[in-house]
C-alpha cells in the first residue's frame, strides 16, 4: 500500500522502498483561497463542475472555486452546517439546503430563485441536469420525505411528495431521467419520465447507523447507479422490461450485475473508465476510538467480488479526529479528477500522466525503460528532455560500473552534439574505459575532431594492438590524421619489428595513403590473404613481375588464377621466364593454361612433357591426347626412358605402330581387356590376328577374347586354333556368351530388315500417291500437245527428243540433264 504524506502545499506519494508497483494516481491539495477557509472554518460537503467547484462549509457559507481554490464568489446562506450543494450541467444555476431548514435556488447570473425554510433539517437537494432550460425547472429535495418541486406556466412552484415515510433521506443523485435516493431502509429509484418507482435496493447492513455510516450513489452513466453502504457494493444496471412481461408492471426495471464486500466503510465512490475509485474510512476493530489514514482504492469489479488495482492511504488533515460521514469523494467527469472532501482538508486526486510514470521510472532507477517512455512519447512530454533522461542513465551506468552498456547508450542518447560526445570522450579517459566507447564514437556524417579519434588509437596501441587493428579496420581513414599514426606504428615496430598485427596493420594504413608497393611488400611478408585482392582493386600487376615466385609460393592457386585472368598485364613469356628455375610452379601454371586453351602456350608443349613426367604423371597421358602441338618423336623417347607403358601404348600408335603397341600391352601389361579394346579402338583385322595368335596358349586370354570377339571377328577363327585338351576357365560360360552374342546380331539383323521394309514400302505407295494426283495444265492461248512426267515437269510435245533406245518410252529432260550432268538437258534438246 502506498502512503501519502504532507510536503508543504502538496502531498506526496510515498511508496515503501521494497514495492515495486507502480501507483495509479497522483495526488496535491487544494490550496490558496481553500487554505484560509478551513483555518476559521470547516468542509461540509462540495460539488464540482468542469468550471469551477462549490464548495459549503459548517458556518453556513457557500464559496465558488477556480480549480485551484481561489475563491471567486461568497454566499451567506445560513449560520449552520450546509448539507449539500447541486449544480445543472451548464453550471448557471445552484441549489443548496442546510440543516436548519433552508432550501435556496437560484441562477449563478440572474435574480430568479426559489427561497424555503422548512421545520425539519433537509440533508440534500438536486436540480434537474437541465434545469437552465425553461421546461426543465425541477428540482428535489430530501429530508424526512422526498419532495419534487416544479415551477409551472404561472411561474409559480408546484409541490409534490415522491416518497416519504422510511426515515431520513440522506442522498440524492439526478441523472437524465431518472432520480436515485437513498433512505433508512435502502436505495429507490424513481423514473421521471413514466412518473414510477422502478427499484428498491434493500440496506445489506442494518445494524451500522445510517446517519454515522451514509450511502454513497454515483451514477455511471445514464443507466448504471452504484451504492456503496457501510462495507457492501452493487452496482444496479436500469433496463427496459419487455412488452410482453409489463402488465402493471413498470417499464423498466433494475438488475444488479455485481454485488461484493470490501474490507473497510466506504465514504465515496466515483468511476473510472470500467473500475472503480472508492474512498473507505478506515477504523480499527480492536479500538473503536483509532482512526487510521483513509484510503483511496482503485478495484475492478466483478461479479461477486472486486480485484484490487491500487491502495493509497492519504494523510489528510486532522484524519484521526474523523468519521466515515466527515469523508466525501466527488468527481470531474471531463478530466477525470476526484476530489477527497474531509472537514479540515481537501485533496485532489488525478491519474498519473507519462511524465508521472518517467518520474517514477527515474526515481526507481529504471533509466533504459523512462528512456523508451520519454521518446515513445517525445512530441508530448512537457517537463522531460529525452537527452536529460538519457544522461542520468548513462551517470548511473557509470557508477555502476556498467561501462560497455553506459557507452552503447551515448549513440542513443547523444545524437548529433559534438560536445557532450566530446566531453563523454574525456570522461571515459579519465575513468580508463576509452575501449568501451570506441566503438560507438560516430563516424558517419558527424565526426569528432580528429584529435578525439587520434588519442584513442594511441590509447589502443599502447595496450592492445589487436583492439588498434580492429579499430584501423572499422574507422575511415578520414577520421584522424594517417600519417601520425603511421608513425606511431613504425615507432612501435622498431621494438616489435615481426609483430604480425602491427605489420598488417601499417600495410592497411599505408594501403589507405595510396602507398601500394609498401603494402604490398608487407602484406608477400607475411603471406596476407588480402594480398591479391589488394593487386586486383590497384591494379598493382606492374608491381609484381618480379614477385611471381613469392605469390605461388603463398598460395599457387590463386596466383594461377590471377595471372592467367591477366594475362594482357603479365605476359605467359613473362610468367615462364620468371619461373624458369622453379619447374614445380612452372607446371602448375602452364597446366592451368592449357585446360583453359589447348593452343594459347602450344609453343611450351614440348617443355611440359618432361615437367609432367616428372611432377603430375596422371595428366601426361590427357595432356598427349589433347595436344595437337606435341612433339610426338619428342614425348615417345621420354615415355620410353621412364617406361610409361600406357603413355608409349599410346604414342605408338598415334605415331601408326599399332602392331607394337598392342605387343607392349599383352607383354607387358599383360591386360588382355585392355588389349581387347585397343584392337576395337582401331578396328584392324590384322592386330585382331595377332592378339588371337599371342593369346592362344595362354587360358585366361583365350576366355578374355572368347568374351568379347563375338561382336567383332568370327569366333570360329578362335576356337578352330584351341588346342585339345587346353584347360581354359569358364569355357562354357564363355561359349554360352558367343551363342547369345550370335543370337543377339541375329536378332538385329532381321529387326532392320523389317524395319528396312516396312519403310521401303511406305515410301513407294507415298511415292505412287504422289505420282497418281492429277497435273493441272493451263495453255488457253494455242493448242499444243503437252507431255507431263510423274516428276511434275511439263513439255510440248514438239519440243521433246525422239524417244530413246526404248521406243515409245521418253524420260524427262530436266531429270535426265541432273543424271548426266550441266549442259546434256540443252544438247539433249538441240538434237
Amino acid at each position: 500500500m502506498a502512503h501519502v504524506q504532507k510536503n508543504n502545499k502538496n502531498l506526496s506519494l510515498s511508496i515503501e522502498e521494497d514495492s515495486e508497483e507502480e501507483p495509479k494516481l497522483k495526488y496535491e491539495r487544494l490550496s490558496n483561497g481553500v487554505t484560509e477557509i478551513l483555518q476559521k472554518d470547516a468542509a461540509s460537503c462540495m460539488t464540482v463542475h468542469d468550471k469551477f467547484l462549490a464548495l459549503g462549509t459548517h458556518f453556513g457559507k457557500v464559496f465558488l472555486l477556480d480549480i485551484q481554490g481561489n475563491i471567486t464568489q461568497k454566499f451567506e446562506i445560513s449560520s449552520v452546517k450546509i448539507n449539500q450543494i447541486s449544480l445543472d450541467e451548464s453550471g448557471e444555476h445552484v441549489g443548496i439546503c442546510s440543516e436548519d431548514g433552508k432550501v435556496q435556488v437560484f441562477g449563478l447570473y440572474t435574480r430568479e430563485g426559489f427561497h424555503e425554510n422548512f421545520d425539519c433539517p433537509i440533508k440534500v437537494v438536486a436540480l434537474h441536469p437541465q434545469f437552465t432550460k425553461s421546461n426543465y425547472k425541477q428540482f428535489v429535495t430530501g429530508g424526512n420525505k422526498l419532495l419534487l418541486y416544479e415551477r409551472n406556466w404561472l411561474n409559480r412552484w408546484k409541490t409534490c411528495v415522491l416518497h416519504e415515510g422510511e426515515g431520513t433521506i440522506t442522498n440524492i443523485q439526478w441523472r437524465a431521467n431518472l432520480i436515485a435516493w437513498a433512505n433508512n431502509v435502502g436505495v429507490k429509484i424513481y423514473d421521471f419520465s413514466t412518473k414510477q418507482r422502478i427499484t428498491n435496493v434493500l440496506r445489506d447492513n442494518v445494524s451500522l447507523r445510517p446517519d454515522m455510516y451514509p450511502c454513497s450513489l454515483c451514477w455511471k452513466d445514464n443507466t448504471t447507479l452504484i451504492v456503496g453502504w457501510g462495507t457492501s457494493i452493487k452496482i444496479c444496471v436500469v433496463k427496459e422490461r419487455n412488452a410482453t412481461e409489463m402488465r402493471d408492471l413498470p417499464s423498466r426495471y433494475v438488475e444488479i450485475v455485481s454485488a461484493f464486500e470490501t474490507e473497510f466503510f466506504i465514504s465515496g465512490l466515483a468511476p473510472l473508465a470500467d473500475q472503480l475509485v472508492t474512498l473507505f474510512f478506515v477504523k480499527d476493530h480492536m479500538d473503536e476510538d483509532f482512526r487510521a489514514r483513509p484510503r483511496l482504492d482503485i478495484i475492478q469489479p466483478l461479479a461477486e467480488n472486486c480485484e484490487e488495482i491500487s491502495s493509497d492511504a492519504l494523510t489528510v488533515r486532522n484524519y484521526q479526529d474523523n468519521e466515515c460521514r466527515d469523508y466525501r469523494l466527488e468527481h470531474s467527469e471531463g478530466e477525470s479528477l476526484f476530489y477527497i472532501i474531509s472537514p479540515k482538508d481537501i485533496v485532489v486526486a488525478k491519474e498519473r500522466d507519462q511524465d508521472d510514470h518517467i518520474d517514477w521510472l527515474l526515481e526507481k532507477e529504471k533509466y533504459e525503460e523512462a528512456l523508451m517512455a520519454a521518446e515513445i512519447s517525445f512530441k508530448n512530454i512537457k517537463r522531460h528532455d529525452v537527452q536529460k533522461i538519457g544522461m542520468e542513465y548513462i551517470n548511473h551506468l557509470v557508477k555502476k560500473g556498467d561501462y560497455d552498456i553506459a557507452a552503447r547508450k551515448c549513440q542513443k542518447v547523444l545524437g548529433k552534439n559534438m560536445e557532450l560526445w566530446e566531453n563523454e570522450v574525456y570522461r571515459f579517459k579519465t575513468i580508463g574505459q576509452l575501449k568501451a566507447i570506441s566503438q560507438y564514437l560516430p563516424r558517419g556524417d558527424l565526426r569528432l575532431r580528429p584529435a578525439i579519434y587520434e588519442m584513442i588509437l594511441h590509447d589502443f596501441l599502447q595496450t592492445d594492438y589487436e583492439g588498434f587493428a580492429t579499430l584501423i579496420r572499422e574507422w575511415p581513414g578520414e577520421l584522424y590524421n594517417n600519417m601520425a599514426i603511421v608513425q606511431a606504428v613504425t615507432d612501435h615496430l622498431k621494438k616489435d619489428p615481426t609483430n604480425s598485427t602491427l605489420l598488417t596493420t601499417l600495410a592497411e594504413l599505408y594501403t589507405y595513403d595510396q602507398r601500394y608497393d609498401k603494402a604490398l611488400e608487407i602484406y608477400l611478408r607475411l603471406r596476407h590473404k588480402d594480398v591479391y585482392q589488394l593487386i586486383h582493386r590497384h591494379n598493382l600487376f606492374s608491381s609484381i613481375e618480379d614477385k611471381i615466385v613469392l605469390l605461388m609460393d603463398f598460395d599457387k592457386e590463386k596466383a594461377v588464377d590471377m595471372l592467367l585472368d591477366n594475362e594482357d598485364k603479365i605476359s605467359t613469356d613473362k610468367v615462364v621466364e620468371e619461373l624458369a628455375d622453379r619447374p614445380e610452379l612452372l607446371h602448375v601454371y602452364l597446366h592451368k593454361l592449357f585446360k583453359r586453351d589447348h593452343h594459347k602456350g602450344q609453343k611450351y608443349h614440348e617443355r611440359q612433357i618432361g615437367l609432367y613426367a616428372e611432377y603430375d604423371r596422371p595428366n601426361l597421358l590427357p595432356f598427349l591426347r589433347d595436344s595437337t602441338h606435341c612433339p610426338l618423336e619428342k614425348a615417345l623417347e621420354i615415355c620410353q626412358q621412364r617406361n610409361f607403358v600406357e603413355e608409349t601404348v599410346f604414342l605408338l600408335s598415334r605415331m601408326g605402330n599399332c602392331r607394337r603397341a598392342l605387343q607392349m600391352i599383352m607383354e607387358e601389361l599383360e591386360d588382355v581387356g585392355k588389349a581387347i579394346e585397343f584392337a576395337k579402338e582401331q578396328d584392324d583385322a590384322e592386330l585382331w590376328e595377332d592378339l588371337i595368335s599371342y593369346s592362344i596358349d595362354k587360358p585366361p586370354f583365350i576366355t578374355g577374347l572368347l568374351n568379347n570377339i563375338g561382336t567383332h571377328v568370327d569366333p570360329i577363327l578362335l576356337i578352330n586354333r584351341i588346342k585339345e585338351g587346353m584347360e581354359i576357365p569358364n569355357l562354357r560360360d564363355s561359349l554360352v556368351k558367343i551363342l547369345q552374342d550370335y543370337n543377339l546380331q541375329i536378332l538385329l539383323r532381321e529387326g532392320c530388315k523389317k524395319i528396312l521394309v516396312a519403310d521401303s514400302l511406305s515410301l513407294l505407295q507415298k511415292m505412287h500417291r504422289t505420282q497418281m494426283r492429277g497435273v493441272r495444265v493451263d495453255d488457253m492461248a494455242k493448242s499444243f500437245s503437252v507431255v507431263v512426267f510423274h516428276c511434275r515437269h511439263m513439255f510440248h510435245k514438239e519440243c521433246l527428243p525422239s524417244p530413246g533406245t526404248f521406243h515409245g518410252v521418253q524420260f524427262c529432260n530436266i531429270c535426265s540433264a541432273k543424271r548426266r550432268g550441266p549442259g546434256s538437258g540443252i544438247l539433249e534438246m538441240k538434237k
